[in-house]
C-alpha cells in the first residue's frame, strides 16, 4: 500500500520532522557558505551534537573533519580546535579511530605531513619520542622513524643540526655496520657524507679526504683513484 510522507524544506534543505527543520532554521542565516550549511545539514540528519563545529569560524572542511569523528563516535575535543586544518584534524581523527595516543602530534605546531610520520610511528609501536619535536621536519621525522624500524641507534642522527639527506647518509652507514663517526659531523653536507660512506663501503682508507673543507666533487676524485689503486690499477 502506498504512502503519503510530509517533508518540510528550509531553502535546499529537505528534512522529515519539524523539530530538525526548526534546528536548521535558526542557525541559516549565521551562514552564507552553502558547504557549511550542508555540514551542519547532515550532523542535524544523522543526530549528532552539530553545535561543536556550527560556528562561522570553522570552514566546510573543518566542519567535515568533526562530523566525521562525532558520527565515528571518538572524542573530538582533541581536534575540533580553529587552529588546527582540517588536514590536521583528519590526522587526528584517523589516529583516534585506530587508538593511537593522539596527544603525541594533536598539537598546532605540527603540520599534517609531520603529523603524518608520528601517526606511522605510533602505528608500528615505535618509540615517537625521538622524532616527535615540530623541529624536525617531516623528512628528518621519517629518516629517524626508518631508523628504529631497523633498531639502529638513531640517538647519532636524531639531532635537527643534520637534514634529511645528511640523516641519510648516517642511516645507511649504521645499517652497514660502518664507523660513522667518521662522518657525523654536521659540518659535512650530504654529498660529503655520501663520499665517505662509500669510501667506508669500500675499505678505503677515508681519512684522507674525510675533511670538511674537501669539497664533495673532489672527494669524488680522491675517492675513485684510491679504489683504483685498491684493485692493482695504476
Amino acid at each position: 500500500m502506498s504512502r503519503i510522507e510530509t517533508c518540510l524544506k528550509v531553502n535546499d534543505f529537505i528534512f522529515d520532522n519539524m523539530e530538525d527543520a526548526i534546528k536548521f532554521n535558526k542557525i541559516y542565516d549565521e551562514f552564507n557558505n552553502k558547504e557549511q550549511l550542508n555540514e551542519i545539514y547532515l550532523g542535524i540528519k544523522n543526530k549528532i551534537d552539530y553545535t561543536i563545529y556550527a560556528k562561522p569560524e570553522f570552514d566546510d572542511s573543518q566542519m567535515a573533519e568533526i562530523r566525521l569523528g562525532l558520527e565515528e563516535n571518538l572524542d573530538v575535543s582533541y581536534y575540533a580546535n580553529l587552529e588546527f586544518t582540517s588536514n590536521q584534524m583528519k590526522q587526528i581523527r584517523l589516529g583516534l579511530k585506530n587508538n593511537l595516543n593522539v596527544s603525541w602530534y594533536a598539537k598546532p605546531e605540527f603540520n599534517h605531513f609531520q603529523m603524518i610520520q608520528i601517526y606511522y610511528g605510533l602505528e608500528d609501536g615505535l618509540d615517537v619520542s625521538y622524532y616527535s619535536n615540530s623541529e624536525f621536519n617531516y623528512e628528518q621525522m621519517r629518516e629517524i622513524s626508518w631508523g628504529l624500524i631497523h633498531k639502529l641507534d638513531v640517538t647519532i642522527y636524531a639531532k635537527t643540526k643534520f637534514t634529511a639527506f645528511q640523516m641519510l647518509q648516517i642511516r645507511r652507514g649504521l645499517e652497514k655496520k660502518l664507523d660513522v663517526s667518521l662522518y657525523t659531523n654536521s659540518e659535512f653536507d650530504g654529498l660529503q657524507m655520501y663520499e665517505i660512506r662509500l669510501g667506508l663501503e669500500d675499505n678505503l682508507d677515508v681519512s684522507i679526504y674525510a675533511k670538511p673543507n674537501i669539497k664533495s666533487d673532489e672527494m669524488l676524485r680522491i675517492r675513485a683513484e684510491l679504489k683504483r689503486k685498491k684493485l692493482g690499477f695504476n
